[in-house]
């Protein structure tokens, strides 16, 4: 798969961040990490949160892709960042924090305890996954991925590793001493049926338009656009209203 593209993810930069600086003020309410690590820190708006946060805190973000790091170290030189999976991940924090990134790492009932080794005793993990396959956008790119024309159906497409709720409950039992779980669903007003395109397209998407070349892709996405308009009804200017459901949770580890 190509690597990510930061200059598309930005394009919805608040709508993106959000999230983490939801979660980033439910920790506050609890603690004040001396150290962090920022699991799948992306183009750095999540790390940027984080430091704004607990300025006081030694910050480390991590990601996979050499497109992110470049662009969170050029964004926020003062902060550290390394090229890393959330597998690799090295040291001994106070806080672990993973915004919209954990989704793409399979096997989550290893990868969880996983990360628990590397908190200190008290240390928190807090973790926004989203939880949102089953809205309108989201089955019909499904759903044209699996017509013919597109000769798709017998590839095999790595699916987002995303759990159920109660899942993660059970999991979570089993390496914390105490966690928190809760969801949020936000609705995004966009500026049209093009921009549900564009929210998903370095994202989602990525697989199918790398599977498909340039000006197939560009056909794909079309057809998302048009047969979108039936699903989210134009509101007041062309505006379009995209649902979008995420799931977090806070867990410590045994002091």
């Amino acid at each position: 798969m190509s690597d990510w593209d930061s200059e598309q993810y930005l394009k919805f930069r608040n709508e993106r961040t959000q999230p983490a600086a939801d979660l980033a003020a439910r920790i506050k309410q609890q603690f004040r990490p001396a150290s962090a690590a920022d699991v799948g820190c992306g183009p750095g708006n999540s790390t940027k949160v984080l430091h704004e946060a607990f300025p006081e805190a030694d910050i480390l973000g991590i990601d996979a892709s050499p497109a992110m790091i470049k662009r969170a170290a050029s964004e926020l030189p003062e902060l550290k960042f390394r090229l890393c999976d959330a597998r690799s991940l090295r040291g001994k924090y106070d806080l672990i924090f993973s915004n919209a990134c954990l989704q793409w790492v399979p096997d989550h009932a290893s990868l969880i305890p996983t990360l628990a080794e590397n908190l200190n005793a008290g240390g928190m993990l807090a973790v926004q996954i989203p939880m949102n396959d089953g809205e309108p956008l989201f089955r019909l790119i499904h759903e044209i991925a699996a017509e013919p024309e597109w000769g798709m159906q017998s590839r095999q497409f790595r699916p987002f590793a995303t759990l159920t709720p109660e899942e993660y409950f059970s999991i979570l039992s089993g390496c914390f001493s105490s966690f928190n779980m809760w969801e949020t669903v936000y609705y995004h007003s966009l500026p049209g049926h093009d921009a549900l395109v564009e929210w998903v397209r370095s994202t989602k998407l990525r697989p199918y338009l790398d599977f498909l070349g340039r000006e197939r892709a560009g056909e794909f996405e079309a057809q998302i656009a048009e047969r979108s308009r039936a699903l989210y009804p134009a509101m007041d200017g062309g505006k379009v209203v995209l649902r979008f459901r995420r799931f977090f949770f806070t867990a410590v580890k045994q002091p």
